[in-house]
């Protein structure tokens, strides 16, 4: 849906990563349709950056969903219109839902991510940022929110998704950001059968006026990066709007 808003469909059970879905944040102008969000039983969020835990997206989002947000942001969203809200640091499994007859658990297992912690200079909230893995029905799919490489990332697969962001909404990245080359680097650390690249192309400042030529060019680096790793075939680029199926058969269709 543009940036870093997914929707995972998985074994019945809808979860949202990341909304951000207005036409306008700040000084930001979306340059993707603004996307309409259908009810959804999960919201994830990464961390407190504005673009990530975006407050109107989530009053549009939310309500009677499961709200996981990182452990300290809980005091930003607790008059959302949500079920419950739960917070977590790595190392959490979140049951999602419990196994029945012709349906699998979902679980929602919470991973580090090596991203700043606070929400900005006019907030002293602060929350260590997070990733997820969405497992079930034999699938494991990977939301990264925003990170650099870590570690760790190493073990997270097997992985049948990773949903790496390659870039932002400006000309140039802060700090503990991927960009198209580290992003193929965690993609051959994840070692995904399928990677699409997300937090691109959708926002730029206003003051670009139009849509900036600069925006479309990082997952034409991505995919360049991941072609000297041999990895061009793991990439499934997707323009806001568009979807992946996985098969039955584990099959990328």
């Amino acid at each position: 849906m543009g940036h870093s808003t997914v929707l995972v469909e998985i074994d019945g059970v809808r979860i949202l990563t990341d909304p951000l879905v207005t036409r306008r944040l700040a000084h930001l102008r979306r340059r993707a349709p603004t996307p309409t969000v259908d009810p959804v039983d999960v919201v994830l969020i990464s961390h407190v950056h504005m673009d990530h835990l975006h407050l109107p997206s989530l009053r549009r989002t939310t309500r009677d969903a499961r709200l996981i947000v990182p452990d300290g942001a809980g005091r930003l969203v607790r008059k959302l219109p949500v079920r419950s809200v739960e917070e977590v640091r790595h190392g959490a499994v979140i049951r999602v839902r419990e196994p029945a007859t012709g349906r699998s658990a979902v679980d929602v297992e919470v991973v580090p991510a090596h991203h700043l912690s606070g929400r900005g200079p006019h907030s002293s909230v602060i929350a260590p940022p997070v990733g997820y893995v969405v497992r079930a029905a034999g699938r494991a799919v990977y939301f990264a929110g925003d990170t650099d490489l870590f570690d760790s990332m190493r073990t997270l697969g097997p992985l049948d998704v990773a949903l790496l962001p390659i870039w932002g909404w400006g000309r140039t990245l802060g700090e503990r950001h991927l960009n198209p080359e580290t992003a193929a680097t965690a993609t051959a650390w994840l070692d995904p059968t399928t990677v699409v690249p997300i937090h691109w192309g959708t926002y730029s400042a206003l003051r670009f006026g139009g849509r900036p030529a600069w925006i479309d060019q990082p997952p034409n680096a991505f995919r360049d990066a991941l072609a000297r790793l041999g990895l061009q075939d793991r990439l499934c680029l997707l323009q806001p709007g568009d979807s992946l199926q996985l098969d039955a058969d584990a099959d990328v269709t």
